[in-house]
């Protein structure tokens, strides 16, 4: 009995893909330790899956085997359901590259428990404080705009302004893919985990914040090395306005400045703002030099030119 218990990831979670882009992703909360390594389960250009409630996690890879097959959500969710006499007390969802979707709750869930399959989305939540939190996720899923995270995360806000798991809340999840099956399976847009903390939300809404403005950065890396310069510059400024915090992103901006373009001047005007108040500024220009030890830098003096320039 107490094993069984120590599954019960009793939670509210979004399934969903992005039209636009077809990206697929998870977003979760519960009340209990560590539900990003449970609950979401994707593969890139292939679908993406949550299993909760009384959990059962060998849906996840069966899940996604069956995707592989080309089998439909709804015969996804038959065939898992069929597999498993705990299957009345399991709550999964399924949504294919196509935007089908589907999801099964288990007549002894705990209440409140339900699902909403939408357009290319599913919601789902059991142990709820009130039965509203289904009804709240749709409207804030539909009507939120931005990108696939900011819509997860409208939708798991909503879920807890009505108060959401009974318990309260202790960790959340959101992971992305893309929906290119030719990406790899390792290679992850969003994968963030929040697995203990008093605010869960409020810590994985910073987080997604940080690693956008990461993507938002290797967009413009990716723009530079197609010698889309200007492109590259403008998505580069984008993600230091995003996360104004995030040192590293800035600092390996300057360095692909100087040591592709040559523009010292430009490299050392985005370091200086860092520079200034970052602690560790001695530390970051002796890291300067190590990259042109090392190779990184292949131009000989790229180092001594970008810190001349910064007046140090």
């Amino acid at each position: 009995m107490q094993e069984h218990f120590s599954k019960l990831f009793s939670t509210y979670s979004i399934v969903a893909r992005d039209p636009e882009t077809g990206e697929l992703g998870v977003a979760v909360q519960t009340h209990q330790m560590c539900v990003g390594w449970v609950v979401p389960w994707m593969k890139p250009g292939l679908g993406a899956l949550a299993t909760q409630a009384s959990a059962n996690i060998k849906f996840g890879p069966l899940g996604l085997a069956l995707l592989e097959e080309g089998i439909e959500p709804e015969q996804i969710i038959a065939a898992l359901v069929a597999s498993d006499p705990g299957a009345d007390r399991r709550q999964v969802a399924v949504v294919d590259a196509q935007g089908r979707a589907a999801a099964h709750t288990g007549a002894n869930c705990i209440q409140y428990a339900s699902h909403h399959v939408g357009g290319g989305y599913t919601v789902q939540a059991n142990m709820m404080t009130r039965s509203t939190v289904i009804p709240a996720m749709v409207e804030a899923f539909e009507s939120a705009t931005g990108d696939l995270a900011v819509r997860m995360m409208a939708a798991l806000y909503a879920a807890q302004a009505e108060d959401g798991d009974i318990r309260g809340m202790q960790s959340a999840a959101l992971k992305i893919v893309s929906g290119d099956r030719s990406t790899p399976a390792w290679d992850v847009i969003y994968d963030l985990r929040v697995d203990e903390h008093e605010r869960p939300l409020d810590e994985l809404a910073r987080l997604v914040r940080l690693r956008r403005a990461a993507v938002v950065d290797e967009r413009g890396h990716e723009a530079l090395t197609a010698g889309k310069r200007e492109e590259a510059l403008a998505l580069w400024q984008q993600a230091r306005e995003i996360a104004p915090e995030m040192e590293e992103i800035p600092f390996w901006q300057a360095m692909n400045l100087a040591d592709e373009l040559q523009d010292y001047d430009g490299a050392a005007a985005v370091l200086r703002p860092v520079f200034e108040r970052d602690s560790r500024r001695d530390e970051w220009v002796d890291l300067i030099r190590r990259l042109e030890a090392c190779g990184m830098l292949s131009r000989a003096g790229t180092a001594q030119q970008i810190i001349s320039r910064l007046g140090w």
